[in-house]
C-alpha cells in the first residue's frame, strides 16, 4: 500500500511516501505555505497525484505523553485533510522525528540552507518509517 506521511508545520509542511511494498520511506518535498488551508488544500492534492492510499500525519505529543496545542493543531490538519480525500487518514506519534532527522543531516554533513530545504520532509521520512515499523510488527493492529 502506498502512504503518505505529513509532517504539519506553520510555515514549513513536509512530505514522504513509501513504496507499495511498504518497504522504504522516502522524502518527496516541503511545502512552504503558512496559510493553513491552502497547505491541506496542496498536502491533499499531492497524496491525490502519489497515489496514496493512506495518509499518516505527525501528531507532536509531549514527551510526558500529554497533548498540547501543537498537536491540536496537527489534529485539525488531520480532521481538515480528511473531507479532501478519499483515503483514511490516521495520527501517529512523531516524538523527536526532527532531532532523529537533524540526526541524519549531520551524518550526511548536510548543514545551513541545504538542510533546512529538506529538513521537513526528511522527517516526515522518519514519521513514516516509524509507523511502517509498527506495521510489521503488529499486522494484527493495522
Amino acid at each position: 500500500m502506498k502512504i503518505m506521511a505529513v509532517d504539519y508545520g506553520d510555515s514549513r509542511t513536509g512530505l514522504a511516501i513509501c513504496d507499495k511494498s511498504e518497504i522504504l520511506a522516502s522524502p518527496l518535498y516541503t511545502i512552504n505555505m503558512k496559510d493553513f488551508d491552502r497547505c491541506v488544500e496542496m498536502t491533499a492534492q499531492a497524496a491525490k497525484e502519489n497515489k496514496a492510499e493512506l495518509i499518516v500525519v505527525g501528531n507532536p505529543i509531549n514527551m510526558n505523553g500529554t497533548e498540547g496545542p501543537r498537536s491540536e493543531k496537527c489534529r485539525l490538519f488531520a480532521e481538515r485533510l480528511k473531507t479532501l480525500v478519499d483515503v483514511d487518514v490516521v495520527m501517529w506519534d512523531e516524538r523527536s522525528s526532527t532531532v532523529t532527522a537533524i540526526g541524519y543531516m549531520n551524518d550526511v554533513n548536510k548543514r545551513g540552507k541545504k538542510r533546512k530545504e529538506v529538513l521537513d520532509s526528511a522527517a516526515a521520512a522518519v514519521i513514516l518509517d516509524s509507523y511502517l515499523a509498527y506495521r510489521r510488527n503488529h499486522p494484527d493492529n493495522v
